[in-house]
């Protein structure tokens, strides 16, 4: 699987980053993270141990349905598909629909954090 690099900034910054970045006075550099947070409290409500426990039951289990998964984890699959939906906006996971069902697949299983603490 996929390591995905991500990146920790306060949002001030973070505005002022695509600000530079479209206006062209900061090119973003090879490697540099493609997913950011905003905390690290917001980063481990993504990735909670509940999340990455979900995680592995689905790269274990390959379920062919939200519903395969929900029963699978225990959890309801309302909630289940919020919590995947949040996943997927991150690159985590893709929702692959069938003419009939989402099917959940691992996109990234390790991660490598980057904090950075500028001014």
């Amino acid at each position: 699987m996929k390591t995905m690099k991500i990146g920790i900034m306060p949002r001030k910054q973070f505005q002022q980053r695509i600000l530079d970045i479209a206006a062209g006075r900061h090119i973003p550099k090879r490697g540099e993270p493609k997913v950011w947070f905003s905390s690290m409290k917001s980063l481990s409500e993504v990735l909670s141990d509940n999340n990455v426990q979900l995680l592995q039951l689905i790269e274990e289990h390959h379920p062919e349905t939200l519903k395969e998964l929900a029963e699978l984890s225990g959890r309801q699959q309302s909630n289940l598909n919020r919590t995947l939906k949040t996943m997927e906006r991150y690159g985590i996971v893709e929702l692959k629909k069938t003419s009939k069902f989402v099917r959940p697949v691992v996109k990234a299983s390790s991660f490598s954090i980057v904090y950075g603490i500028a001014s």
